[in-house]
């Protein structure tokens, strides 16, 4: 098996783990919830009302103000919705699990043991090399 065939297989994988199903499951009960989504599309519009806003030559600062904290206050909301906070916590469990995946192959890139190294990349650390000062 060819290194393209392993990671089409290590992908197959991610999606049978369950923190990949449990993230799944929450993006598609995000997308089917009315309250979070005509949330969600007021949320965009007063951002884009905010945008206009601030394109204007002549900006109305109090208007801006207003906007900005409705902005916030529903962003504030939609954060608190179970369907939000379902969908956040499975997908802060999948990042782990694929900064955990990236770690590994970032360390075996580097020349490193794949088997000796730690499971979890250490801390702060995205398993991304690009942007690292280095674990040691």
């Amino acid at each position: 098996m060819n290194v393209i065939e392993q990671a089409r297989a290590l992908g197959a994988a991610i999606q049978e783990d369950e923190r990949y199903k449990k993230f799944y499951e929450t993006s598609k009960s995000s997308d089917t919830d009315t309250a979070l989504q005509n949330k969600i599309g007021e949320f965009n519009l007063l951002r884009m009302q905010l945008n206009q806003e601030m394109q204007k030559p002549e900006k109305d600062a109090k208007k801006m103000t207003a906007l900005d904290d409705s902005i916030k206050e529903l962003y504030d909301e939609i954060m608190a919705m179970p369907t939000m906070i379902a969908y956040n916590d499975a997908k802060d469990e999948l990042d782990k699990l694929l900064a955990s995946v990236n770690y590994i192959i970032s360390v075996a890139a580097n020349g490193e043991d794949p088997m000796a190294c730690a499971e979890e990349p250490p801390h702060n650390c995205s398993g991304s090399c690009a942007t690292c000062a280095g674990c040691h």
